[in-house]
């Protein structure tokens, strides 16, 4: 049986961890890493995670890579946005090999880049290949578990979803997008000038969930407002005092006949615990039955992204050739045994 060949683009955070991941599941194999950055180039990607020498070459070239190792498929870790991923994925998909991407707008695409979706997948369909745009948010939290959980319902009348995340643990760029440690008034014109966006992926997440259950909405609304602070916090990075800007409260609304039918919520701020707020993740139904889901704490965000993209490897292996979401696949699951003998290879 043949393992399943993978090449990771991107080695930030997340990047990083999928590559962990992949060397620590049977069946698989990390065949190569592409990374912008020029120095890296050469390197032992053992020795960069911190591991024993694998003979594994960090590379620049992602075509360069597909010729010479002939992938099953490449995780890409690297942006946001779907029309920053799409020369990317391109790039992959022409030369044949299937892409995860864990760019947030890419979890549902067509939703603000109808005409690069349809182009995305077109390419993937003429070369035989299946895209899929994942992570824990959207990707799996407040799209994938909601869809998950009106499987036991006859009705659906409402849903109502929120997550609750501490991000205390992020870097600059996390709390800057943010707004953490402005003033209202500066958080107001981030706003306005969008270097202040809150969280990527409410249009997708609500879309792909209306789809799904066969709602067809009027509109999608979003709000964003700042979380101000109350008592002193800091991180690392920022330092938030009373009056301040601690996060960001995100809203996105599904509208149909004037009623609000999907709502997710998404506040997000450093160290929440400061003013007795828990983390979690939360999810009512109301419908026939009516469905209440409470994690606490919430599904740990980088985690869960690295966890979703890998597990995610075998269906999108398997799936018809191109476009696609998770509301087309099987759902997610954990890799505990050989990949190979899961899939029959």
């Amino acid at each position: 049986m043949e393992n399943i060949r993978v090449i990771v683009q991107g080695l930030g955070a997340m990047g990083s961890g999928m590559a962990k991941m992949l060397l620590d599941k049977e069946g698989f194999d990390l065949v190569g890493v592409v990374v912008r950055r020029p120095k890296m180039a050469g390197k032992d990607i053992g020795e960069v995670l911190g591991r024993e020498q694998l003979g594994v070459k960090i590379s620049n070239d992602i075509t360069t890579e597909i010729k010479e190792q002939k992938p099953d498929l490449v995780l890409q870790a690297s942006t946001s946005f779907t029309k920053d991923a799409f020369p990317k994925i391109k790039e992959v998909i022409e030369q044949g090999v299937n892409v995860i991407s864990i760019a947030e707008e890419m979890a549902y695409p067509h939703v603000r880049e109808t005409e690069l979706a349809k182009q995305m997948d077109e390419i993937a369909k003429d070369n035989g290949v299946t895209v899929l745009g994942t992570g824990v948010n959207p990707g799996f939290v407040l799209d994938t578990l909601i869809l998950t959980l009106t499987g036991g319902c006859i009705d659906v009348d409402s849903i109502k979803a929120s997550r609750v995340n501490d991000l205390s643990p992020f870097g600059e760029s996390v709390m800057k997008t943010q707004g953490v440690g402005t003033t209202v008034e500066q958080f107001n014109k981030g706003l306005k000038e969008g270097s202040i966006v809150g969280h990527v992926g409410f249009p997708e997440s609500i879309n792909m969930v209306a789809d799904a259950l066969g709602l067809e909405l009027d509109s999608v609304e979003e709000t964003r407002e700042p979380i101000i602070s109350e008592t002193y916090r800091e991180t690392e990075h920022v330092k938030v005092e009373p009056g301040m800007v601690a996060g960001c409260n995100h809203i996105g609304k599904g509208i149909k006949d004037g009623k609000e039918v999907i709502v997710l919520e998404h506040p997000q701020q450093i160290h929440p615990h400061k003013e007795g707020i828990d983390t979690g993740d939360y999810i009512t139904i109301n419908g026939t039955p009516g469905v209440n889901m409470s994690i606490s704490p919430e599904i740990p965000g980088g985690v869960g992204t690295i966890a979703t993209a890998v597990n995610m490897i075998p269906h999108v292996i398997e799936a018809s050739s191109g476009v696609v979401s998770m509301k087309d696949l099987p759902i997610p699951r954990a890799i505990m045994g050989d990949i190979r003998k899961i899939m029959g290879r």
